[in-house]
């Protein structure tokens, strides 16, 4: 088996292979999240020449993810020369290499009722998989990682292939929270993860000289969080969310939309969404802020 680390190179080239079946397509969305450049199904025979293209690439891509397979003729072939040019050159690539028990693989294909690469009309399934492993045994033993997906959700190999490259400067820092404040009575945001009810809070509305100012204003935001109940919520609010999002983040979750609402979403659930975004600005998450409804009155 190859000796090379995944922190060999600062920009990574990951050849992702293996079985039918066992979850390269997936594995190859990770690095699609993770900012990799993905192609799947490429000839093995490009693959150095791709690499060539992306060598001026660094800064707007995290590596080059390139899933290989047996559709491809001569594939055994193919990959053993262009691996051979690879590690001559001065990126050399890490192989992942998926599998998964064969009775797993059945019971994918049949759930999925897709024809296996390898199947055909004097050729069944649990024959195909059988000769997909002999041929591919060489590039198993020639990979940097093995993956066995049997018992595997999709969670699963999200974690593992993040916790194999959190190496990368800044690969903690890719979740997101997106805060966003909304008028209930204009209606739920669909795309809502967490969803808060803000309507206890004392309403600005019914002070007319606070009225016509937005909970961007000092003045909305001190009558709704500078006294109980606004303080004490605030603070086992934000308690709550920052033992909550590293949770998320364990689970290979890249996004999550945290929605405030009150009424009209002008006053009590701006103000709070503007409190809740500095204060997870200040624990060094990355996120971004909404106000929906700010201007509907």
């Amino acid at each position: 088996m190859s000796q090379n680390a995944p922190g060999d190179t600062a920009f990574p080239v990951i050849i992702l292979t293996g079985l039918s079946g066992a979850g390269k397509s997936t594995g190859l969305r990770v690095f699609e999240d993770m900012r990799f450049f993905c192609v799947d199904g490429l000839p093995a025979s490009l693959a150095p020449k791709l690499v060539s293209l992306f060598r001026g690439q660094v800064n707007q891509y995290r590596g080059l993810a390139l899933g290989m397979d047996v559709r491809q003729t001569d594939f055994e072939e193919n990959f053993t020369q262009a691996l051979r040019l690879l590690q001559q050159g001065d990126i050399p690539p890490q192989i992942l290499f998926f599998e998964a028990d064969a009775s797993e693989l059945v019971r994918r294909y049949s759930t999925t009722r897709r024809p296996h690469p390898l199947e055909s009309s004097d050729v069944g399934l649990e024959q195909a998989l059988r000769s997909e492993r002999d041929r591919m045994a060489a590039i198993r033993e020639a990979a940097d990682l093995v993956i066995n997906t049997t018992h595997f959700s999709i969670h699963d190999l999200r974690r593992m292939i993040q916790e194999k490259w959190a190496f990368m400067e800044g690969m903690g820092r890719e979740f997101k929270v997106h805060v966003m404040s909304f008028g209930f009575k204009y209606g739920l945001p669909s795309e809502t993860d967490l969803l808060f009810d803000l309507r206890f809070l004392p309403n600005p509305y019914f002070v007319e000289a606070l009225r016509p100012l937005s909970g961007k204003a000092q003045a909305i935001s001190e009558y709704v969080l500078a006294a109980d109940p606004g303080k004490a919520f605030l603070a086992r609010f934000m308690d709550f969310l920052l033992y909550l999002l590293p949770l998320y983040v364990l689970e290979g979750r890249y996004r999550l939309t945290v929605a405030l609402g009150c009424t009209g979403g002008r006053h009590r659930s701006v103000a709070v969404a503007e409190a809740v975004f500095d204060m997870l600005k200040k624990a060094n998450y990355k996120v971004s802020l909404e106000h929906r409804h700010i201007d509907k009155d």
